[in-house]
């Protein structure tokens, strides 16, 4: 990745301006209400950040998934196109041992040289479970030609996402976790109170013991009266469905928590599958969601 130099010259340009003009003067409010007013730093206007573009002459990628990613089911391919050109990709394949099949880049589109572009990758239902690492490359296909790059995958988008979704599916041969669409609610004192339900669906086989250890608030919805919910509750394939109410109340009462889009109603869940520790992160589901926020807003006046 590149720096350019030119943003040090021009803060220390500022400090020599600033010291110039804090020296101008005696400092009394005579003086100073006499002489041509000086912009003060509370008006000065954010420096440019850094450009921080692709190496030159090299084309780089790497793996990202926001919140709202995740929400999709999938991940995103960034290609930070560093040649005097532009690509204009034909077509994407990611290939990672860990997946059973590459995986096509979806949204298509212009990549201008010194620019980078996301492009989607839908999360494979089944990966391949048991195998150990690997290392993801994409491969690019523009103006004919097909090129291999090796992927950067600092955040560990993909390993984590594969433990995940492995020990679902072992954890879902004894028992399927859903949250109910319904939020009832109570008022003790001042406080209103909800209740989500966690589903707990045993598949009536005989594959184990699932226990579900705690569930964790969302930037949304919280605990109550404590930071999270520690039910204990363990089932086997034979037994019927758990219903587990999860007191709760609204984490936070600002905007810019209702405006968290992919992780509001979407709780993570520590599990144990025959002693094995694992965790799920459980969604509800768009009519759920809706009430649950709807509680929320509710409870905190909006």
């Amino acid at each position: 990745m590149r720096v350019r130099g030119t943003t040090t010259g021009v803060l220390l340009a500022l400090l020599a301006l600033l010291a110039l003009s804090a020296c101008s003067g005696d400092g009394t409010g005579a003086d100073a209400a006499s002489t041509s007013p000086t912009p003060s730093i509370r008006t000065l206007s954010p420096l440019p950040m850094p450009d921080m573009g692709p190496p030159d002459g090299k084309v780089v990628a790497d793996l990202r998934q926001s919140s709202r990613d995740a929400a999709l089911n999938r991940f995103e391919v960034w290609i930070g196109n560093g040649l005097d050109r532009d690509l204009r990709p034909t077509r994407i394949l990611y290939l990672d041992p860990r997946f059973r099949a590459p995986i096509p880049g979806e949204r298509l589109r212009l990549d201008p040289a010194g620019s980078e572009r996301g492009y989607p990758l839908t999360q494979p239902a089944r990966p391949a479970c048991g195998v150990d690492g690997g290392r993801g490359r994409v491969q690019v296909t523009a103006g004919g030609e097909t090129t291999t790059y090796p992927v950067q995958d600092e955040a560990d988008v993909v390993a984590r996402y594969v433990a995940s979704r492995c020990f679902e599916l072992a954890s879902q041969r004894v028992a399927t976790l859903s949250f109910s669409d319904e939020v009832t609610t109570r008022q003790e004192g001042d406080v209103e109170v909800g209740t989500l339900t966690l589903l707990v669906d045993p598949t009536g086989g005989s594959a184990g013991r699932l226990s579900v250890v705690s569930v964790t608030g969302t930037p949304v919805l919280t605990a109550y009266p404590r930071g999270s919910w520690h039910p204990r509750v363990t089932v086997a394939g034979g037994d019927p469905v758990q219903r587990i109410e999860l007191p709760t109340v609204p984490a936070r009462c600002d905007g810019h928590a209702f405006g968290e889009s992919g992780g509001a109603t979407a709780f993570r869940v520590a599990l144990r599958l025959d002693g094995q520790p694992g965790e799920l992160l459980v969604r509800m589901s768009p009519e759920g969601a809706r009430a649950a926020i709807g509680f929320a807003e509710d409870a905190c006046g909006i």
